[in-house]
């Protein structure tokens, strides 16, 4: 994955750098100490991976990442504070790492972002009937709504899980749960999405899907057990 690191701080540059460059996959193209600069880097060369720094003078690592809405770009961001956290995955980046960053949180973050980078090489798009359309090459696979056990948001991406394979599209679960049929899905937290008539049980907490546990929100708790006829 080619990659920027973006940050006014140059210890922290120098860090990231050194970190990166132990990552076999992982090139670092340039680096920058702000964030205008790396904007018309961008403008003109398009890279897999940024890791950015929030509080930066001009234009801060939030601004930049709402530049970059429809570019794809896989963001991870890098600070020093953790109130930003939640702003942050707002706008659905990979992994927020906060300094001082150590290799096995920096190559989970890298895990993450390989995952989406992967995901990327198929086309999928959400059609608004029964079926999701996946492209890869030049074949393409129709899947059932019924086939699907649940969605996840993901950086930039919205995986949808089957049985067989999962499967990745450029956009918001937001857009993902307008796409899908209410009647068969639900949204149970701000990440996942899923499908009624999948689930396997419920337990504190969440509930588990195909062996696979997933989290139930408080905000969304009260709207499950109506559909569930759960009292």
């Amino acid at each position: 994955m080619t990659c920027l690191i973006i940050d006014d701080n140059p210890i922290a540059r120098a860090t990231l750098s050194q970190l990166a460059s132990q990552v076999k996959d992982l090139n670092v193209i340039c680096e920058y100490c702000n964030a205008i600069d790396a904007y018309n880097h961008l403008q003109a060369e398009e890279v897999d991976l940024i890791f950015l720094d929030i509080e930066m003078p001009e234009m801060s690592g939030l601004e930049l990442t709402r530049n970059l809405r429809n570019k794809g770009t896989i963001i991870v961001f890098t600070t020093s504070k953790k109130e930003y956290a939640v702003e942050a995955f707002e706008l659905n980046v990979a992994d927020y790492l906060v300094k001082p960053v150590t290799p096995a949180r920096f190559l989970q973050a890298v895990s993450k972002a390989r995952e989406i980078n992967d995901s990327k090489k198929e086309d999928v798009q959400v059609k608004a009937d029964e079926f999701i359309f996946v492209r890869d090459s030049s074949i393409t696979r129709r899947i059932r709504f019924d086939e699907i056990l649940y969605a996840e948001a993901m950086g930039d991406y919205v995986k949808f899980y089957t049985k067989a394979k999962t499967y990745a599209i450029h956009g918001t679960l937001k857009g993902a749960e307008e796409k899908l049929p209410s009647a068969n899905f639900i949204r149970v937290h701000r990440s996942y999405i899923i499908a009624m008539d999948k689930i396997d049980t419920l337990q504190e907490g969440g509930l588990v899907i195909n062996g696979q546990f997933l989290p139930i929100a408080d905000a969304y708790r009260k709207s499950l057990n109506s559909r569930m006829n759960i009292f």
